[in-house]
């Protein structure tokens, strides 16, 4: 199999030196068609392991490849080929042109909850014709095409098409590879009409055009309900006035990750803004390492109180200082959505867990706070724990794992149960209820 155009048919030159050409039908008869072909040969009973992987061998001496160990390995796993099998890992095995098309007689007959190609060092061809038979054969719901850079024009295309067409897929991660023009305008135009929820796009380059362009699908996008968007160095300009309007439009979304970008406080200001226009819509918003000050929070102190769905909100690793806790502090109580506050690395002292302590005093619904790497020591924690007197929603309190034991004794003293994970991060069980960690 291999790419294929708007018209579904297409005549693409391959290493060989032939053409190859391949004509699907409308998608409703291509996805019928298949179901009906893979009952029939379940009820011949032709369906097997063994005939499967005799075929995928036969189909690898074909194009004069080896067969893949990995892939081998995995298949002699597999309990059932009438369900979904769980994994179909491939990254980091090369995968040429061959090696691809020689994969066809394995993705006809089993079908996967997720498949990786992560750095599988795919080519344009190979890339074009592996995602053209994950469309055909409904090969995935979770797939991972991550660190490969070149795919090329042919593979972004055949991708998009997969994205538009697919009634199964629900997640796609397509990290560390620059998002260059026609690959955002592939994704954008795929993002229209997609039924993803799910997609990472962390290190792609996203800052700029690439942003504008896949913004301005988005927040036509009513399907999409996780975004991240890690590591793209965004900044606190342009690409957060996109940003914010994506927030103003789409009410779709219910989690955004901008972590590890410079947003700075200007970039909050923008977002901020927008957060006002979100009624429905999102509930977690991870806004750690990005160059935020205490200055910035004045943008949050003003939008906290009248969110009514925000329920997770990250700033760690963010300039904030005492200070900022402070801006914050009557907006976090009269805020009644927020179940999960992230203030790790912030420059927080005694003086700011104080501030929180009477937070903690006031919250009736804040479940787990996180104030790991700040210098918050016997004061700080003394004052906690007479707020955890009094609060009865907090289920997590993150603290660093090197407390020394006796500056953490009155922690201990005011609450009935208190566990110490592993992770350094202490958890109050009350009223022998169960709780899990967050």
């Amino acid at each position: 199999m291999t790419g294929h155009s708007e018209e579904e048919t297409t005549s693409l030159s391959v290493k060989e030196g032939r053409e190859k050409r391949v004509s699907f039908p409308p998608d409703e008869e291509m996805v019928s068609d298949f179901v009906d072909s893979r009952v029939q040969l379940q009820e011949a009973d032709s369906l097997s392991l063994t005939d499967i992987i005799l075929a995928y061998k036969q189909s690898c001496e074909k194009h004069q490849v080896k067969p893949n160990t990995k892939a081998l390995d995995q298949l002699k796993q597999i309990t059932c080929v009438t369900d979904r099998a769980r994994c179909f890992d491939l990254s980091g095995e090369r995968l040429d042109y061959c090696s691809c098309e020689s994969l066809e007689e394995i993705l006809k007959s089993v079908q996967f909850d997720f498949i990786s190609l992560q750095g599988a060092e795919l080519e344009e061809n190979g890339a074009s014709s592996l995602l053209d038979m994950f469309l055909y054969y409904e090969s995935a719901t979770h797939l991972n095409v991550s660190s490969n850079s070149g795919m090329g024009f042919s593979g972004w295309l055949s991708l998009s098409h997969l994205l538009r067409r697919s009634g199964c897929l629900w997640r796609l991660d397509a990290c560390n590879m620059p998002m260059v023009d026609y690959a955002a305008q592939a994704l954008s135009k795929a993002l229209l009409t997609s039924r993803l929820t799910v997609l990472h796009l962390e290190n792609t380059c996203l800052s700029g055009k690439p942003l504008f362009t896949l913004v301005g699908a988005l927040k036509r996008n009513i399907a999409l309900q996780e975004l991240y968007l890690s590591e793209n160095k965004l900044n606190g300009y342009q690409d957060s006035m996109q940003l914010a309007d994506l927030l103003k439009y789409n009410n779709t979304l219910r989690a955004l990750d901008l972590s590890n970008n410079t947003t700075s406080d200007s970039g909050l200001e923008e977002i901020c803004d927008a957060l006002s226009f979100q009624k429905t819509g999102l509930r977690t918003l991870i806004l750690s390492n990005n160059h935020i000050t205490h200055r910035g929070m004045s943008h949050l102190q003003n939008v906290l109180p009248h969110l009514k769905t925000l329920e997770t909100l990250n700033l760690g690793k963010n300039n904030l200082e005492n200070r900022g806790i402070h801006t914050l502090k009557e907006s976090l109580m009269i805020n009644r959505s927020l179940l999960q506050l992230g203030l790790a690395a912030t420059g927080i002292t005694c003086e700011g867990a104080v501030t929180l302590a009477e937070i903690l005093a006031e919250s009736r619904q804040i479940q787990r706070l996180d104030v790991r790497q700040n210098q918050v020591l016997a004061g700080g924690l003394m004052a906690l724990s007479l707020a955890l007197k009094i609060n009865r929603s907090l289920i997590r309190l993150d603290l660093d794992q090197q407390v020394k034991e006796e500056k953490v004794r009155c922690l201990i003293s005011v609450c009935r149960k208190v566990i110490l994970n592993t992770d350094g991060s202490w958890v109050r069980i009350e009223n022998n209820r169960d709780f899990l960690s967050l």
